[in-house]
């Protein structure tokens, strides 16, 4: 019997933001906004319109301003290593919330709500957002794909290896959940606190399905340098208001 859709979800966000240079010298990159809103808040927007209430937010770098800008709407966990760390010791920190089952967000992702819900929505236990685009470098946290399953994820493999790009959104079932926590806790007692996250989920899916779920070319974009924060408000944003325009203007003639 097919488990009960994630209600939880974990957002990675105590990253120090470094290469986005002065931009996030008094802020994370989460706080940087787009459209007048941060991202988290638009985030934290798409997961309250997908159903999910329950959010643990792992912060560290200002997360002083982290905590004043969400106030109680959301739990905290402190990653006060976050200098030295990396997502994977984040989420380790924040194992307790996989438990039942959860999405994981990376904070500095932004999407449309739809490309969210297409997640959320996909009858698969384990799954993560794949974008199969070709156009991929050293930068990216790519993927290879058996069919529709995540069989390896890391950016140093080979982009004419790769199968597309990891998006930094990824969801676990209860099953899955407890297993993803079993996972963690190996690595960091073999002493990978520096690694990304997708360290464990590529432990998961050598052990158990973790389907890809694609982006269907919905736009989204992940801000790891200025530029990209320029795109994010020239292109993306543009394209993701289009999108809900289309949606809202469907949604007033079906009623």
């Amino acid at each position: 019997m097919r488990e009960q859709a994630s209600r939880a979800a974990v957002i990675l966000a105590a990253g120090n933001g470094h290469r986005m240079g002065r931009l996030t010298v008094d802020r994370p990159k989460c706080l940087l906004e787009v459209d007048g809103q941060p991202l988290i808040e638009r985030q934290l927007a798409s997961l309250q319109a997908c159903g999910i209430r329950d959010v643990t937010v792992v912060i560290g770098y200002h997360g002083a301003r982290l905590r004043a800008q969400l106030d109680d709407r959301v739990r905290y966990v402190e990653n006060a290593r976050y200098r030295e760390t990396n997502s994977l010791y984040s989420l380790w920190l924040a194992r307790h919330a996989l438990a039942d089952g959860a999405l994981v967000l990376n904070a500095d992702v932004l999407a449309p709500t739809l490309l969210i819900e297409r997640l959320v929505r996909s009858q698969a236990e384990d799954a993560v957002l794949v974008d199969r685009r070709k156009e991929l470098g050293p930068e990216e946290m790519k993927v290879k794909l058996w069919f529709d399953l995540v069989v390896d994820f890391s950016k140093r493999l080979p982009p004419d290896q790769a199968d597309g790009e990891n998006v930094g959104i990824a969801k676990f079932g209860a099953t899955g959940g407890r297993r993803l926590i079993a996972h963690l806790e190996s690595l960091i007692a073999a002493g990978r606190e520096q690694a990304w996250a997708p360290l464990a989920f590529r432990a998961l899916a050598r052990e158990q399905p973790l389907r890809a779920v694609t982006t269907a070319g919905l736009p989204w974009i992940e801000l790891d340098f200025p530029e990209d924060l320029s795109r994010a408000r020239r292109v993306i944003a543009p394209a993701i208001r289009a999108i809900e325009s289309r949606r809202f203007a469907a949604s007033v003639a079906v009623a």
